[in-house]
């Protein structure tokens, strides 16, 4: 069974930072690209960011190019995203997942656990 657990958010003032983990199991964690997507209060899920499997490509959604950062490590199974310059507007309930995406079309409709970073002074 697929298990992806996420950790890291809490509370961070504007022009903070954070780092996010995702903790993968039942799968060959090397072999897949990954994807961090947030869901903002009422609204729907947002592609943030992807790294894929071969050579550790990433891509980034313009809303957090230049202060986002995604990595991996395959030893640890762990999937990560660093979030410096934190805005109001990047509060949301983050989420890692299986594959590559370059936009947020084809995301599922909800996923489940997350973890919650909330932006505010």
């Amino acid at each position: 069974e697929v298990q992806l657990v996420e950790s890291g958010g809490g509370l961070v003032q504007p022009g903070g930072s954070l780092r996010l983990s995702c903790l993968a199991s039942g799968f060959t964690f090397s072999e897949y690209s990954m994807t961090w997507v947030r869901q903002a209060p009422g609204k729907g899920l947002e592609w943030v960011s992807s790294i894929n499997s071969l050579d550790g490509h990433t891509a980034y959604a313009d809303s957090v190019k230049g202060r986002f950062t995604i990595s991996r490590d395959n030893a640890k199974n762990t999937l990560y995203l660093h979030l410096t310059s934190l805005k109001s507007e990047d509060t949301a309930m983050y989420y890692c997942l299986q594959g590559w995406f370059s936009s947020s079309i084809g995301l599922p409709g909800s996923l489940a656990h997350g973890t919650q970073v909330t932006v505010s002074s």
